[in-house]
């Protein structure tokens, strides 16, 4: 579906939060019609396989991310042992079948342009 119109929404009025198990973090959803925006916020010691996965029912993240990190730093590894870290201003695509976590003791926040709609949403 095609829009016409511009959307503009912001991330401090967004049009669903979804918090993260234990306390780890939240994601503000912003529904731009064809798109969904997540503004991603992940404390220190955010886990994947810790926090969300047992919520998600798979061994690892089956979410296809195309993601920007605004700030803080992430590890990610995915399920044939590869691994990347991540820190402010890098932009990655994330196929599913990962693990990620936080490193260091900052928060971190990434924008995610294509898992946001399915990521982490109450079943």
């Amino acid at each position: 579906m095609h829009h016409d119109k511009a959307v503009k929404k912001s991330i401090e009025s967004p049009d669903e939060t979804r918090p993260f198990p234990n306390g780890s973090g939240s994601m503000r959803v912003l529904d731009l019609g064809e798109h969904t925006l997540g503004y991603m916020q992940f404390r220190p010691g955010w886990r994947w396989s810790k926090d969300i996965g047992p919520a998600a029912g798979t061994a690892s993240c089956q979410i296809d991310h195309y993601i920007y990190l605004v700030s803080g730093r992430m590890t990610v590894k995915m399920d044939d042992g590869s691994q990347l870290d991540f820190g402010p201003g890098d932009a990655a695509h994330i196929p599913p079948g990962h693990d990620a976590w936080i490193v260091g003791n900052q928060a971190c926040v990434a924008l995610d342009w294509t898992g946001a709609a399915s990521y982490a949403k109450p079943r």
